[in-house]
Protein backbone atom coordinates (compact mmCIF):
# COMPACT_ATOMS: atom_id res chain seq x y z
CA UNK A 1 0.00 0.00 0.00
CA UNK A 2 1.35 3.43 -1.19
CA UNK A 3 2.47 6.15 2.07
CA UNK A 4 -0.70 8.01 2.72
CA UNK A 5 1.59 11.07 3.80
CA UNK A 6 2.87 10.68 0.10
CA UNK A 7 -0.53 10.56 -1.74
CA UNK A 8 -2.38 13.26 -3.82
CA UNK A 9 -4.82 13.78 -0.71
CA UNK A 10 -1.69 15.49 0.98
CA UNK A 11 -1.12 17.48 -1.67
CA UNK A 12 -3.71 20.40 -0.52
CA UNK A 13 -2.14 20.44 2.22
CA UNK A 14 1.35 20.86 1.18
CA UNK A 15 0.04 24.19 -0.93
CA UNK A 16 -1.32 25.38 2.03
CA UNK A 17 1.36 25.49 3.60
CA UNK A 18 3.58 27.12 0.78
CA UNK A 19 0.78 30.13 1.17
CA UNK A 20 0.99 30.40 4.54
CA UNK A 21 4.93 31.04 4.30
CA UNK A 22 4.40 33.65 1.85
CA UNK A 23 1.79 35.38 3.55
CA UNK A 24 3.59 35.48 7.05
CA UNK A 25 6.94 36.34 5.17
CA UNK A 26 5.04 39.40 3.55
CA UNK A 27 3.07 39.88 7.39
CA UNK A 28 7.25 39.96 8.40
CA UNK A 29 8.35 42.55 6.31
CA UNK A 30 5.70 44.84 6.95
CA UNK A 31 6.30 44.78 10.60
CA UNK A 32 10.23 45.40 9.83
CA UNK A 33 8.88 48.07 8.00
CA UNK A 34 7.32 49.45 11.00
CA UNK A 35 9.60 48.87 13.98
CA UNK A 36 12.97 49.36 11.94
CA UNK A 37 13.37 52.51 13.81
CA UNK A 38 13.56 50.51 17.09
CA UNK A 39 16.38 48.21 15.93
CA UNK A 40 19.57 48.12 17.47
CA UNK A 41 21.25 46.76 14.11
CA UNK A 42 18.61 48.19 11.17
CA UNK A 43 20.31 47.64 8.08
CA UNK A 44 21.33 44.08 8.81
CA UNK A 45 17.52 43.47 9.04
CA UNK A 46 17.48 43.49 4.83
CA UNK A 47 19.78 40.99 4.43
CA UNK A 48 17.71 38.77 6.88
CA UNK A 49 14.83 39.12 4.97
CA UNK A 50 16.49 38.66 1.81
CA UNK A 51 17.63 35.11 3.02
CA UNK A 52 14.12 34.31 4.40
CA UNK A 53 12.37 35.36 0.90
CA UNK A 54 15.10 32.91 -0.91
CA UNK A 55 14.41 30.41 1.28
CA UNK A 56 10.50 30.48 1.16
CA UNK A 57 11.18 30.16 -2.84
CA UNK A 58 13.65 27.48 -2.24
CA UNK A 59 11.17 25.22 -0.43
CA UNK A 60 8.15 26.15 -1.90
CA UNK A 61 9.63 24.03 -4.87
CA UNK A 62 11.37 21.72 -2.77
CA UNK A 63 8.17 20.54 -0.68
CA UNK A 64 6.56 20.58 -3.90
CA UNK A 65 7.82 17.01 -4.72
CA UNK A 66 6.79 14.18 -2.87
CA UNK A 67 10.34 12.33 -2.65
CA UNK A 68 12.27 15.61 -1.30
CA UNK A 69 10.23 15.45 1.62
CA UNK A 70 12.95 14.09 3.51
CA UNK A 71 13.76 14.41 7.20
CA UNK A 72 17.22 16.04 6.59
CA UNK A 73 15.13 18.96 4.51
CA UNK A 74 12.61 19.37 7.41
CA UNK A 75 15.70 20.18 9.94
CA UNK A 76 17.71 22.33 7.17
CA UNK A 77 14.18 23.99 7.40
CA UNK A 78 13.70 23.91 11.39
CA UNK A 79 17.57 25.30 11.62
CA UNK A 80 17.46 27.81 8.87
CA UNK A 81 14.11 29.47 10.80
CA UNK A 82 15.56 28.93 14.13
CA UNK A 83 18.91 30.74 12.55
CA UNK A 84 16.72 33.76 11.39
CA UNK A 85 14.62 33.94 14.41
CA UNK A 86 17.64 33.88 16.66
CA UNK A 87 18.89 36.77 14.20
CA UNK A 88 16.73 39.03 15.73
CA UNK A 89 18.75 39.08 19.00
CA UNK A 90 21.29 41.29 17.56
CA UNK A 91 19.40 43.06 14.86
CA UNK A 92 16.21 44.21 16.66
CA UNK A 93 17.95 44.44 20.07
CA UNK A 94 17.55 42.76 23.39
CA UNK A 95 16.01 45.97 24.91
CA UNK A 96 13.47 46.38 22.30
CA UNK A 97 12.80 42.48 22.45
CA UNK A 98 12.13 42.63 26.05
CA UNK A 99 9.45 45.98 25.37
CA UNK A 100 7.42 43.49 23.16
CA UNK A 101 8.71 44.31 19.50
CA UNK A 102 8.61 40.99 17.16
CA UNK A 103 11.18 39.29 16.00
CA UNK A 104 11.80 38.95 12.30
CA UNK A 105 10.86 36.06 11.74
CA UNK A 106 7.32 36.87 13.61
CA UNK A 107 5.02 34.09 12.26
CA UNK A 108 6.86 32.75 9.63
CA UNK A 109 8.47 30.41 11.81
CA UNK A 110 5.38 28.73 12.23
CA UNK A 111 5.88 27.45 8.57
CA UNK A 112 8.68 24.58 9.42
CA UNK A 113 6.25 23.32 12.39
CA UNK A 114 3.33 22.81 10.59
CA UNK A 115 5.47 20.77 7.57
CA UNK A 116 6.91 18.15 10.35
CA UNK A 117 3.07 18.13 11.64
CA UNK A 118 2.01 17.08 7.82
CA UNK A 119 4.86 14.50 7.00
CA UNK A 120 5.32 12.96 10.81
CA UNK A 121 1.64 13.44 11.99
CA UNK A 122 1.00 14.53 15.58
CA UNK A 123 3.68 13.68 17.59
CA UNK A 124 6.18 15.20 14.74
CA UNK A 125 4.48 18.74 14.75
CA UNK A 126 4.21 18.57 19.07
CA UNK A 127 8.28 18.05 18.87
CA UNK A 128 8.81 20.60 16.49
CA UNK A 129 6.44 23.36 18.50
CA UNK A 130 8.33 22.86 21.67
CA UNK A 131 11.54 23.25 20.00
CA UNK A 132 10.47 26.52 17.71
CA UNK A 133 8.87 27.60 20.74
CA UNK A 134 10.92 27.46 23.03
CA UNK A 135 13.63 29.26 20.81
CA UNK A 136 11.11 31.96 20.35
CA UNK A 137 10.65 32.14 24.26
CA UNK A 138 14.30 32.19 24.64
CA UNK A 139 14.90 35.15 21.77
CA UNK A 140 12.15 37.17 23.25
CA UNK A 141 13.46 36.83 26.94
CA UNK A 142 10.09 37.42 28.40
CA UNK A 143 7.65 35.14 29.46
CA UNK A 144 4.19 37.10 29.61
CA UNK A 145 0.85 36.11 28.77
CA UNK A 146 1.14 37.50 24.96
CA UNK A 147 4.54 35.37 24.46
CA UNK A 148 3.30 32.10 25.81
CA UNK A 149 -0.12 32.34 23.78
CA UNK A 150 1.92 32.80 20.74
CA UNK A 151 3.89 29.30 21.55
CA UNK A 152 0.31 27.34 22.76
CA UNK A 153 -1.13 28.29 19.67
CA UNK A 154 1.75 27.41 17.01
CA UNK A 155 1.55 23.78 19.43
CA UNK A 156 -2.40 23.85 19.32
CA UNK A 157 -1.95 24.12 15.10
CA UNK A 158 0.71 21.28 14.96
CA UNK A 159 -1.77 19.07 17.11
CA UNK A 160 -4.60 19.75 14.83
CA UNK A 161 -2.41 19.44 11.48
CA UNK A 162 -1.33 16.17 12.94
CA UNK A 163 -4.74 15.10 13.25
CA UNK A 164 -5.73 15.76 9.89
CA UNK A 165 -2.93 13.90 8.17
CA UNK A 166 -4.27 11.12 10.46
CA UNK A 167 -7.74 11.50 8.77
CA UNK A 168 -6.11 11.68 5.49
CA UNK A 169 -3.93 8.33 5.95
CA UNK A 170 -7.62 6.70 6.93
CA UNK A 171 -9.28 8.02 3.70
CA UNK A 172 -6.57 6.81 1.53
CA UNK A 173 -6.80 3.25 2.54
CA UNK A 174 -10.79 3.38 2.78
CA UNK A 175 -10.25 4.61 -0.63
CA UNK A 176 -7.67 1.78 -1.72
CA UNK A 177 -10.17 -0.97 -0.12
CA UNK A 178 -13.07 0.43 -2.15
CA UNK A 179 -11.32 0.36 -5.49
CA UNK A 180 -10.19 -2.84 -5.00
CA UNK A 181 -13.70 -3.93 -3.70
CA UNK A 182 -15.16 -2.16 -6.97
CA UNK A 183 -12.81 -3.94 -9.29
CA UNK A 184 -13.69 -7.44 -7.54
CA UNK A 185 -16.87 -6.53 -7.98
CA UNK A 186 -16.58 -5.93 -11.82
CA UNK A 187 -14.57 -8.82 -12.09
CA UNK A 188 -17.27 -11.06 -10.55
CA UNK A 189 -19.44 -9.75 -12.46
CA UNK A 190 -17.80 -10.43 -15.89
CA UNK A 191 -17.11 -13.64 -14.97
CA UNK A 192 -21.12 -14.40 -14.20
CA UNK A 193 -21.73 -12.69 -17.66
CA UNK A 194 -19.50 -15.79 -18.87
CA UNK A 195 -20.70 -18.47 -16.97
CA UNK A 196 -24.04 -19.62 -18.60
CA UNK A 197 -26.52 -21.93 -16.50
CA UNK A 198 -25.49 -24.86 -18.97
CA UNK A 199 -22.10 -24.75 -17.44
CA UNK A 200 -24.07 -25.87 -13.61
CA UNK A 201 -26.59 -27.25 -15.08
CA UNK A 202 -23.67 -30.04 -16.74
CA UNK A 203 -22.00 -30.47 -13.74
CA UNK A 204 -24.82 -30.94 -11.78
CA UNK A 205 -26.06 -33.72 -14.17
CA UNK A 206 -22.96 -35.42 -14.04
CA UNK A 207 -22.98 -35.38 -9.96
CA UNK A 208 -26.43 -36.96 -9.98
CA UNK A 209 -26.00 -39.63 -12.34
CA UNK A 210 -22.63 -40.74 -10.84
CA UNK A 211 -23.80 -40.55 -7.80
CA UNK A 212 -24.48 -44.54 -6.75
CA UNK A 213 -21.35 -45.53 -9.40
CA UNK A 214 -18.11 -47.15 -7.61
CA UNK A 215 -14.85 -46.44 -9.55
CA UNK A 216 -13.81 -44.00 -11.79
CA UNK A 217 -17.30 -42.47 -12.60
CA UNK A 218 -18.07 -41.89 -8.88
CA UNK A 219 -14.93 -40.25 -8.24
CA UNK A 220 -15.92 -38.21 -11.17
CA UNK A 221 -19.12 -37.00 -9.84
CA UNK A 222 -17.94 -36.60 -6.65
CA UNK A 223 -15.09 -33.80 -8.43
CA UNK A 224 -17.69 -32.65 -10.73
CA UNK A 225 -19.76 -31.75 -7.53
CA UNK A 226 -17.11 -30.18 -6.17
CA UNK A 227 -16.60 -27.97 -9.03
CA UNK A 228 -20.57 -26.79 -9.14
CA UNK A 229 -20.01 -25.54 -5.24
CA UNK A 230 -16.94 -23.49 -5.99
CA UNK A 231 -18.56 -22.22 -9.16
CA UNK A 232 -21.69 -20.92 -7.49
CA UNK A 233 -19.62 -19.31 -4.87
CA UNK A 234 -17.38 -16.80 -7.13
CA UNK A 235 -20.12 -16.29 -9.37
CA UNK A 236 -22.19 -15.12 -5.99
CA UNK A 237 -18.71 -13.49 -4.76
CA UNK A 238 -18.46 -14.88 -1.50
CA UNK A 239 -14.59 -15.57 -2.23
CA UNK A 240 -13.44 -11.76 -2.00
CA UNK A 241 -10.48 -11.51 0.20
CA UNK A 242 -11.15 -10.65 3.66
CA UNK A 243 -9.47 -7.29 4.85
CA UNK A 244 -7.10 -8.43 7.81
CA UNK A 245 -7.19 -4.74 9.51
CA UNK A 246 -11.05 -4.06 8.73
CA UNK A 247 -12.75 -2.87 11.54
CA UNK A 248 -16.03 -4.29 10.43
CA UNK A 249 -16.36 -7.55 8.38
CA UNK A 250 -19.22 -9.63 6.34
CA UNK A 251 -19.75 -12.99 8.44
CA UNK A 252 -21.07 -14.75 5.09
CA UNK A 253 -17.82 -13.29 3.35
CA UNK A 254 -16.00 -15.48 5.99
CA UNK A 255 -18.72 -18.36 6.17
CA UNK A 256 -19.39 -19.22 2.46
CA UNK A 257 -15.73 -21.13 1.76
CA UNK A 258 -17.52 -23.64 4.10
CA UNK A 259 -19.48 -24.99 1.35
CA UNK A 260 -19.19 -27.50 -0.36
CA UNK A 261 -21.12 -30.58 -2.19
CA UNK A 262 -21.80 -31.96 1.56
CA UNK A 263 -22.57 -28.43 3.07
CA UNK A 264 -24.80 -26.06 2.67
CA UNK A 265 -24.64 -22.97 3.72
CA UNK A 266 -27.78 -20.44 3.31
CA UNK A 267 -28.50 -16.85 4.59
CA UNK A 268 -28.76 -13.44 3.42
CA UNK A 269 -28.31 -11.75 0.43
CA UNK A 270 -26.66 -8.74 1.61
CA UNK A 271 -23.53 -8.16 3.58
CA UNK A 272 -24.07 -9.43 7.54
CA UNK A 273 -21.72 -6.51 8.90
CA UNK A 274 -19.93 -7.48 12.50
CA UNK A 275 -17.13 -5.87 14.47
CA UNK A 276 -14.35 -7.66 13.07
CA UNK A 277 -13.67 -9.93 16.29
CA UNK A 278 -16.41 -11.01 16.70
CA UNK A 279 -16.91 -12.20 12.84
CA UNK A 280 -13.66 -13.91 13.59
CA UNK A 281 -15.16 -15.98 16.70
CA UNK A 282 -17.85 -16.83 15.12
CA UNK A 283 -16.32 -18.09 12.33
CA UNK A 284 -14.22 -19.88 14.55
CA UNK A 285 -16.74 -21.49 16.67
CA UNK A 286 -18.70 -22.52 12.96
CA UNK A 287 -15.44 -23.89 11.81
CA UNK A 288 -15.40 -26.12 15.52
CA UNK A 289 -18.91 -27.54 15.03
CA UNK A 290 -17.78 -28.38 11.24
CA UNK A 291 -14.70 -30.34 12.81
CA UNK A 292 -17.02 -32.35 14.78
CA UNK A 293 -19.58 -33.49 12.15
CA UNK A 294 -15.92 -34.51 9.87
CA UNK A 295 -14.22 -36.80 13.39
CA UNK A 296 -17.67 -38.33 14.63
CA UNK A 297 -19.71 -38.50 11.56
CA UNK A 298 -19.64 -41.01 8.73
CA UNK A 299 -18.12 -39.51 5.21
CA UNK A 300 -20.82 -37.79 3.26
CA UNK A 301 -23.07 -36.68 6.05
CA UNK A 302 -24.98 -33.66 5.03
CA UNK A 303 -24.75 -29.99 7.22
CA UNK A 304 -26.73 -27.14 6.75
CA UNK A 305 -25.57 -23.75 7.49
CA UNK A 306 -28.13 -20.98 8.06
CA UNK A 307 -27.13 -17.51 9.44
CA UNK A 308 -29.99 -14.67 10.38
CA UNK A 309 -29.73 -11.32 10.57
CA UNK A 310 -31.99 -10.03 13.52
CA UNK A 311 -31.85 -6.44 14.39
CA UNK A 312 -30.72 -6.96 17.69
CA UNK A 313 -28.45 -10.06 17.37
CA UNK A 314 -27.32 -12.88 14.89
CA UNK A 315 -28.06 -16.42 15.18
CA UNK A 316 -26.11 -18.99 12.93
CA UNK A 317 -26.92 -22.72 12.95
CA UNK A 318 -25.08 -25.67 12.23
CA UNK A 319 -27.32 -28.59 11.87
CA UNK A 320 -26.50 -32.13 10.43
CA UNK A 321 -27.92 -35.46 9.63
CA UNK A 322 -25.44 -37.38 11.04
CA UNK A 323 -25.47 -40.18 14.14
CA UNK A 324 -26.44 -37.28 16.73
CA UNK A 325 -24.74 -37.06 20.33
CA UNK A 326 -25.63 -39.19 23.46
CA UNK A 327 -27.29 -37.44 26.18
CA UNK A 328 -24.48 -37.27 28.33
CA UNK A 329 -21.75 -36.96 25.89
CA UNK A 330 -20.69 -33.81 26.16
CA UNK A 331 -20.63 -33.67 29.87
CA UNK A 332 -18.37 -36.90 29.76
CA UNK A 333 -16.01 -35.66 26.93
CA UNK A 334 -15.55 -32.45 29.06
CA UNK A 335 -15.08 -34.43 32.38
CA UNK A 336 -12.01 -36.18 30.16
CA UNK A 337 -10.34 -33.32 29.21
CA UNK A 338 -11.44 -32.99 25.48
CA UNK A 339 -12.71 -29.45 25.62
CA UNK A 340 -13.59 -29.18 21.66
CA UNK A 341 -17.28 -27.93 22.13
CA UNK A 342 -16.79 -26.39 25.73
CA UNK A 343 -14.53 -23.98 24.76
CA UNK A 344 -13.82 -23.52 20.91
CA UNK A 345 -17.77 -23.71 20.23
CA UNK A 346 -19.58 -22.60 24.24
CA UNK A 347 -16.36 -20.64 25.17
CA UNK A 348 -15.97 -18.54 22.04
CA UNK A 349 -19.61 -17.52 21.70
CA UNK A 350 -19.64 -16.72 25.80
CA UNK A 351 -16.87 -14.11 25.69
CA UNK A 352 -19.11 -12.68 23.12
CA UNK A 353 -21.58 -11.82 25.04
CA UNK A 354 -23.91 -14.96 23.57
CA UNK A 355 -25.54 -18.12 23.82
CA UNK A 356 -24.87 -21.78 22.31
CA UNK A 357 -28.14 -24.34 22.15
CA UNK A 358 -27.11 -27.61 21.22
CA UNK A 359 -30.13 -30.29 20.25
CA UNK A 360 -29.26 -33.75 19.37
CA UNK A 361 -30.02 -37.27 19.82
CA UNK A 362 -28.93 -40.66 18.77
CA UNK A 363 -29.04 -41.69 14.65
CA UNK A 364 -31.03 -37.88 14.32
CA UNK A 365 -28.44 -35.67 13.82
CA UNK A 366 -26.76 -32.62 15.81
CA UNK A 367 -27.98 -28.76 15.52
CA UNK A 368 -25.96 -26.14 17.10
CA UNK A 369 -27.39 -22.46 17.57
CA UNK A 370 -24.88 -20.11 18.53
CA UNK A 371 -26.63 -16.51 19.06
CA UNK A 372 -24.75 -13.45 19.54
CA UNK A 373 -25.97 -9.54 19.99
CA UNK A 374 -24.97 -7.33 17.93
CA UNK A 375 -22.84 -4.37 19.59
CA UNK A 376 -21.89 -0.67 17.68
CA UNK A 377 -19.39 -1.22 15.29
CA UNK A 378 -16.71 1.25 16.84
Amino acid sequence: MPDARNSGLEAPLWRAIAVYRIAALTYATILVVSNISYYKRPVLAWPVLAAMAAWTIFTTYAYADPARRRARLLIADMVVVMAALTASIEIVGRDALESGRPTLAVAWHVAPVLCCAVRFGRRGGIAAALVMGATDLLVRAHYDQAALTGSVLMLLAAIAVGYLVRIAEVAQERLERAVELEAATRERERLARDIHDSVLQVLALVKRRGAGLDGEAGELARLAGEQEAALRNLVAGRQVAVDPVADELDLMALLHPYASPDVTVSGPAGAVRLPAHTARELRGAVAAALDNVTRHCDPGTKVYLFVEDDPDEVVVTVRDDGCGIADDRLAQAEAQGRLGVAQSIRGRIADLGGRVQIVSAPGEGTEVEMTVPRVPIS
